[in-house]
């Protein structure tokens, strides 16, 4: 106000005509979670690991996480979507998952990736596919976004299986239970 700069409140909404708002707002508040969820997850290996030989790998993919949460933020202004109500939960669950996994070792730490970049890989896919069946023009630019972070999600994954997530003691119940855990997540997420 006194000093001659003004603030641009709400410059990057998108028009809202004519787009399914329900499924935006599922997809965007979803999404954002997730990678809120994840950041958490990332937060409490390196906690663990972080000055260990893999804490560069964790970083490498912590950071971005760090991008895909940055754009997410972005898009819930743009989309005028609000966030869930659970995110206070995914702050303490993500890390605690992160750090206990990490407690394992690397490979504990890695089998926790596999598991929950696998799920929001399909995840993602399944968006995609929504959307491509919504109308493939009209939400291009989310389309390109959730595309590019699926492929990064994979390549994360496939760095978990590089650092011998699958030699991790029960690596297949300790998957399972993952995730299980992030499928209840994205439920709950997407509805609250």
């Amino acid at each position: 106000p006194g000093g001659g700069a003004s603030l641009r409140l709400c410059s990057t909404r998108v028009a809202q005509e004519g787009i399914n708002k329900p499924v935006i707002d599922r997809i965007i508040r979803v999404d954002h979670a997730g990678e809120y969820g994840a950041n958490r997850i990332y937060a409490g290996q390196m906690a663990v690991l972080g000055r260990s030989s893999v804490g560069p790998v964790i970083q490498q993919m912590w950071n971005q996480e760090k991008d895909h949460l940055k754009k997410f933020n972005e898009l819930m202004v743009a989309y005028r979507v609000r966030p869930t109500v659970l995110l206070p939960f995914w702050n303490v669950a993500g890390f605690v998952l992160g750090a206990g996994s990490a407690l394992l070792g690397k490979k504990g730490a890695m089998a926790c990736t596999v598991a929950v970049e696998e799920s929001i890989s399909e995840h993602y896919n399944n968006q995609i596919r929504t959307l491509l069946e919504e109308d493939p023009e009209k939400y291009k630019e989310l389309l390109q976004v959730i595309k590019q972070f699926r492929d990064e999600e994979q390549e994360h994954h496939d760095i978990g299986l590089e650092h011998d997530a699958e030699a991790t003691p029960a690596y297949s119940v300790l998957k399972t239970a993952i995730q299980l855990g992030c499928k209840a997540a994205i439920f709950l997420s997407e509805r609250i």
